[in-house]
């Protein structure tokens, strides 16, 4: 079954090419050309992937994004914000309601083909499908979080951050590790992207279980 893709913006010649690739690559496409439609088409179509611009009229891509993330059934949904904005706090704001990737406008059709195929490429299920140190569970199947028995709802590249570092208590990941592994080599991230994703990990867990190794990166310690 093809992977159905939820594509919004507001700018019709953007949709009618990106649209023409996704379904060229064999993708099935639903697009929307403002926020209030793409919260519509999402909770009808139930996407795979949702590409939302952050500058649409009316409702925003963050807001969108926001809303969804607070709407049950779409806490792991994958949402990608498309945008022109170059500005880090925009992409900060974008990252932190729940965003698992940001890509930049102008961009060719054939890189965002690569980049939303590597996004697909990261969800295969790995060999150890869960984890479990303490009271903290991690079931990678099932993309869900338990500490003390109470479900710790995460986004999903929240989830897959925190899954590779418990993965090897103790070790240092790198912060080229860590792109490479959650984010990929054809999606370009800055370092406060990760800063973020671990700071919403720690919000939500309440653990002091993440420690920053100043200038190299991240280990996790239960």
């Amino acid at each position: 079954m093809a992977k159905k893709i939820l594509l919004a913006d507001d700018e019709p010649d953007i949709l009618e090419i990106l649209t023409f690739n996704l379904e060229a690559e064999g993708y099935e496409v639903i697009t929307a050309k403002n926020g209030n439609e793409a919260i519509e088409f999402a909770k009808k179509e139930k996407p795979h992937l949702i590409i939302l611009d952050v500058m649409m009229p009316g409702t925003s891509g963050i807001e969108v994004c926001n809303i969804l993330r607070h709407t049950p059934g779409f806490e792991k949904t994958l949402i990608t914000f498309l945008t022109a904005l170059s500005d880090e706090n925009t992409e900060i704001k974008g990252l932190e309601t729940g965003a698992d990737d940001y890509i930049t406008k102008p961009i060719s059709p054939k890189v965002f083909i690569s980049k939303v195929n590597s996004i697909f490429r990261r969800l295969k299920p790995t060999a150890t499908q869960s984890l479990k140190i303490g009271a903290l569970e991690i079931d990678r199947e099932r993309y869900i979080v338990t500490l003390s028995g109470d479900d710790i709802i995460l986004a999903r590249k929240e989830f897959e951050l925190l899954a590779l570092l418990a993965s090897r208590p103790g070790k240092v990941f790198l912060r080229t590790e860590i792109m490479e592994n959650i984010w990929g080599n054809e999606v370009i991230v800055g370092d406060r992207t990760i800063d973020v994703h671990i700071r919403k990990i720690r919000q939500k867990l309440g653990l002091d279980c993440i420690t920053t190794v100043k200038g190299v990166g991240y280990k996790f310690d239960l």
